[in-house]
């Protein structure tokens, strides 16, 4: 199996178990995994002795219970991460974290996306920006800003599997193939 299927898996698991616990229990076990999988993302060290088999599944707990006092942890999460550990998946939290996150944006109608620009935003327009882009969706935005001077101008944005490349830099590139090819 790949690494996404085993994640998937996993996530699916707990998802299901957080969805028959409610609404509150589905959002505190994503904010525990994503807690856990950003130390584990901080600190690579403990990833490559999650994923050293000269280690034993007990000395891989005794870390990992070390990691979830840093994080809002519950007992379902934290016996969710034992198993992990017994059945020699702990190297996998970052990509189950990832594919839970997915499955709480999809159930409450959330969607992720990234704006570049070529200048730095005012937090103002910002907010217009993301309101404008929520009303369009139709749906809830999670948008992260950014700033590449490369576009030169305009802007690049990413929503879902979507992007829309309306840079300068892009437009740039379009009239330099146009004109090799004589258009």
């Amino acid at each position: 199996m790949t690494g996404n299927i085993v994640s998937r898996r996993y996530a699916k698991a707990l998802f299901s178990v957080g969805q028959k616990q409610g609404e509150a229990d589905l959002a505190a076990y994503g904010k525990a995994l994503t807690e856990l999988s950003q130390i584990l993302e901080d600190s690579p060290e403990a990833l490559r002795l999650f994923q050293n088999p000269v280690f034993s599944a007990e000395e891989k707990k005794a870390v990992l219970g070390k990691l979830l006092e840093k994080t809002s942890a519950g007992p379902v999460v934290k016996n969710f991460c034992s198993l992990l550990a017994d059945k020699g998946r702990l190297p996998v939290i970052p990509e189950i974290a990832s594919d839970y996150a997915g499955m709480l944006d999809n159930v409450q109608g959330v969607v992720r996306g990234k704006l570049v620009t070529a200048i730095k935003l005012t937090v103002k327009r910002q907010k217009e920006i993301k309101a404008r882009l929520e009303e369009q969706l139709k749906s809830k935005l999670e948008l992260e800003f950014g700033m590449d001077k490369d576009i030169l101008g305009g802007v690049v944005l990413q929503v879902g599997d979507k992007v829309l490349d309306a840079s300068i830099r892009a437009q740039l590139q379009m009239m330099k193939e146009q004109i090799k090819r004589g258009v």
